[in-house]
């Protein structure tokens, strides 16, 4: 039999600001077009007042007592709002997080060749999580993944601070590495290739994984 398909019956988002006739109260705290504190009147008294400005009454602190209003065109507020959203979210650093993974009993030239690809990393200013792989007996000897997670950021610490410390889960031992802003800037050794991340998608388990990013927005009445 066919499965019935499920609905999103959640009702849709709303703007949820009371303005104009939806302020029922009695009386409220009253800012007029010219940002001027008016005091506590009456909500009819404010709202004609709107009115006669061809503007709204717009409730900006709802749980103030009695309720703060402002007088304002709200639409354009509204838009204005969105625009700064907009611009807030396009000027946002994206945050990329790259993993590298790494054996207890690691061969010095595959650690020179990750390392290699960690100082790249930092250098695209993208941070990196140093992951020690511990299998059968070597989980007997955490001390050692920690010895050369420390060793690492010894080496790398140029271009980089240590965001996490390392940290045991399981049969894994993880360590963050941030990206120093000063040696983001400086000037990369010559014949070295960029890295060319992926997008969207958390850390794979490979060497070099994809990336992953974060937004914010304000709320009216300020």
């Amino acid at each position: 039999m066919p499965i019935p398909r499920r609905f999103d019956r959640r009702p849709p988002e709303r703007d949820t600001t009371r303005i104009n006739d939806r302020i029922r109260v009695p009386e409220v705290r009253l800012i007029d077009e010219k940002g001027e504190q008016v005091g506590i009147v009456p909500t009819e008294q404010a709202l004609q007042r709107a009115g006669d400005s061809d503007l709204d009454l717009v409730e900006i602190a709802p749980t103030a007592r009695p309720p703060v209003v402002r007088i304002l065109d709200y639409s354009k507020y509204k838009y204005e709002q969105e625009q700064r959203k907009k611009a807030a979210r396009k000027h946002q650093q994206q945050v990329t997080i790259r993993e590298m993974k790494l054996r207890p009993k690691i061969a010095t030239h595959d650690y020179e060749t990750k390392k290699g690809h960690i100082l790249r990393f930092l250098r695209q200013n993208d941070k990196v999580k140093v992951t020690i792989m511990f299998r059968g007996r070597e989980q007997a000897h955490p001390e050692r993944g920690e010895a050369l997670l420390r060793k690492l950021a010894g080496e790398v610490a140029e271009y980089a601070t240590i965001e996490q410390q390392p940290n045991q889960e399981g049969r894994n031992m993880t360590m963050m590495l941030a990206p120093v802003r000063a040696a983001a800037n400086s000037r990369r050794p010559e014949g070295e290739a960029d890295a060319q991340p992926a997008s969207g998608t958390e850390a794979q388990p490979a060497d070099e994984s994809a990336p992953a990013a974060e937004a914010n927005g304000a709320a009216p009445g300020e």
